[in-house]
């Protein structure tokens, strides 16, 4: 007998060491995510190292239900979580250390600072690599790779094996920044320079499509008009065409008509508006509310647009409340249903 046959997702979910406390060990899934809790380069406040576990522990809490996708409790989800949590305990000590300086008015190529910088920049190149392998495993099994962080440096190992498998590969992009700086603070895979190293690292990615962004410098503005590859639809944009009688629909029509027929979703969860995640480490005002967001990841789906990969970040634990995980557990679910729909 399967473990499907015997679950019943009409019963409360009761934790087992996967998201939504489906009965499936690791490797099993058709989508299989990889829980990468890592936060050494985060700027503002740090805490989403404890994403993944807490968007596990709230996943328990959803229905697996779904109006747009028949029996979406049926969809195979397993887990594989990289053990990084004392790795990044000592760099994120060692990050804290090169803030404060540079807060305090120091420089990175100061001294004492450079060695610094050298060894977180080493530790998450070893965490690039270790994603990597675990995402090219996935995919060479034919399984369907994501990724729950942490932040959101820590997906690109992933983007490199989905777009070496899937050359041409657009990306949506959902998040409040551009994460277009390079080296941000002298971290090369800062969590504010993930989409940087993409587009000028991974030849198999064709095209960037940022949506809600609100928050960026005068230099990522002018990579992102500057290149071919980049399309970015700001807040202000879109609250704008609102405001003046735009659907959304049609705002999403136009998106979407910028993503080629492979699309890897990368959802910063800031890119929601902040009373949906308050705790999460750089909150901007503004942003897209739940079901627009999921809107458009639906229509993604209904365009006949294979989504490829997806990951899910930022979202960090508060000590008082679940609301930050219960809402990117919801977030998560509506990734799987939409990347099994379009597949």
């Amino acid at each position: 007998m399967t473990a499907s046959a015997t679950f019943n997702p009409n019963e409360p979910g009761r934790p087992n060491g996967n998201f939504f406390a489906l009965p499936y060990k690791s490797g099993e899934g058709e989508i299989e995510i990889i829980s990468v809790p890592w936060d050494v380069t985060t700027s503002y406040k740090p805490g989403t190292s404890g994403g993944p576990r807490a968007i596990m522990e709230a996943s328990v809490q959803v229905d697996l239900f779904d109006p747009d996708v028949e029996n979406a409790w049926e969809i195979k989800i397993s887990n594989t979580e990289l053990d990084l949590h004392r790795m990044n305990r000592e760099n994120r000590a060692v990050a804290e250390k090169i803030i404060r300086h540079l807060e305090a008015g120091g420089n990175t190529a100061d001294r004492e600072i450079i060695p610094l910088l050298n060894q977180v920049n080493q530790a998450s190149e070893i965490v690039n690599i270790r994603v990597y392998r675990a995402a090219k495993d996935i995919l060479d099994r034919g399984q369907i790779a994501a990724i729950v962080g942490g932040e959101h440096s820590v997906p690109f190992g992933l983007i490199k094996a989905v777009s070496e498998k899937y050359p041409g590969t657009g990306i949506l992009h959902i998040d409040a920044h551009a994460d277009l700086r390079r080296a941000y603070e002298g971290f090369t895979y800062s969590h504010a320079s993930i989409m940087y190293n993409v587009i000028t690292e991974l030849e198999g990615v064709s095209k960037l499509v940022q949506v809600a962004v609100r928050d960026f410098c005068e230099e990522e503005e002018r990579l992102s008009r500057n290149s071919d590859k980049i399309v970015t639809f700001c807040d202000n944009r879109l609250k704008t065409g609102e405001y003046e009688g735009e659907t959304w629909k049609n705002q999403c029509a136009e998106i979407i008509s910028h993503l080629p027929g492979n699309v890897y979703i990368s959802f910063d969860i800031d890119g929601l508006c902040p009373c949906l995640c308050p705790n999460t480490g750089t909150p901007v005002p503004g942003g897209l509310e739940f079901d627009r967001a999921t809107y458009l990841i639906k229509q993604i789906a209904f365009s006949g647009r294979k989504i490829v990969g997806f990951d899910l970040n930022e979202v960090s634990p508060s000590v008082s409340d679940d609301w930050d995980a219960n809402v990117g557990a919801r977030i998560l679910f509506k990734l799987c249903c939409y990347t099994k729909f379009s597949n």
